[in-house]
């Protein structure tokens, strides 16, 4: 699988450098994920801007990348998605579930606002 994995203070970038999100891809696909999330990570933005297609097992990962972000109290942010790929995802019904942003730079704002509100939440308790 090619991916590159841009590391920030809030959040980590992984972009998926493959035209396609199927059952070849996800298996190191998740593996990487939990890496990410073991490592502490919690906010993780997944740049689908050159997958071309995707599959169930495709899904399957971007749930998983959900679930442990989730779980660690971030947020899994898809951006750069293409028709087929977002078709896919409306058609599962699974765009109420993902956090899904056209760009990059959206999906980074969106982590930062995240932040800012669990802190002032923290603040106020």
């Amino acid at each position: 699988m090619k991916f590159t994995v841009d590391k920030h203070e809030k959040y980590i970038l992984v972009k998926l450098n493959e035209s396609k999100l199927n059952s070849l891809v996800t298996p190191q696909l998740k593996s990487e994920l939990i890496l990410i999330n073991t490592e502490g990570q919690r906010n993780i933005i997944l740049d689908l801007s050159q997958v071309k297609f995707a599959d169930s097992s495709g899904l399957s990962s971007l749930l998983v990348g959900h679930r442990l972000c989730k779980n660690a109290e971030g947020v899994f942010i898809l951006c750069g998605l293409n028709e087929a790929v977002n078709r896919l995802i409306n058609i599962s019904q699974l765009e109420s579930v993902l956090s899904i942003v056209p760009t990059c730079e959206e999906a980074i704002d969106l982590i930062f606002m995240e932040e800012i509100e669990k802190e002032l939440k923290r603040e106020l308790k």
